[in-house]
């Protein structure tokens, strides 16, 4: 459920998402200057983001359907909610305006592009199934989450990440 055909510009681009975040990842961190303060509203917001994925993931079925149980209910795109959930509690937690702006400026970018790839890629695929979803008329199904599917998808990363970020920001404001 990621991406349109290979030449596709923004298919291209969704590709150097991931290495264009680890670029951005160093460079929050090197410019980071949490506070105990900052740390207190800003983890807690990012692990609900975390949270928000990981419910997502355990309810998704990439490229097989259009996923409409759990927090896909109320929003097309929970794992991107998430993530920009994570991303804000991470730069209230950096306690930089600079790191606010790249993170802001690296979620629009990459998100907007990942979420045109998506949805270009389920019109393609999923036909008027995606396009009665994304309009409100496609019942919900009754799946329940499960660690296995959020596992499969791959959700253990994000956790991971955070939790090294959050171990490094801690440090750092000690």
């Amino acid at each position: 459920m990621t991406a349109t055909a290979p030449s596709s510009p923004r298919a291209g681009f969704a590709r150097w998402r991931v290495p264009l975040g680890f670029v951005a990842a160093a460079l929050v961190l090197w410019l980071a200057r949490p506070t105990p303060a900052s740390l207190r509203v800003g983890l807690p917001l990012a692990l609900l983001g975390q949270a928000l994925r990981f419910w997502a993931a355990g309810h998704l079925e990439k490229s097989r359907e259009v996923t409409t149980s759990g927090p896909y209910r109320f929003t097309r795109h929970p794992l991107y909610l998430g993530s920009s959930m994570m991303g804000a509690g991470l730069a209230i937690a950096a306690s930089h305006w600079l790191v606010a702006v790249l993170i802001a400026a690296y979620l629009l970018v990459t998100l907007w592009t990942a979420i045109r790839t998506e949805e270009a890629y389920l019109r393609a695929t999923f036909g008027d199934a995606y396009d009665r979803y994304a309009g409100g008329g496609l019942p919900t199904a009754a799946r329940r989450f499960t660690l296995e599917r959020a596992l499969r998808n791959k959700e253990y990363r994000a956790p991971i990440g955070l939790l090294l970020v959050s171990v490094f920001l801690v440090w750092r404001s000690l």
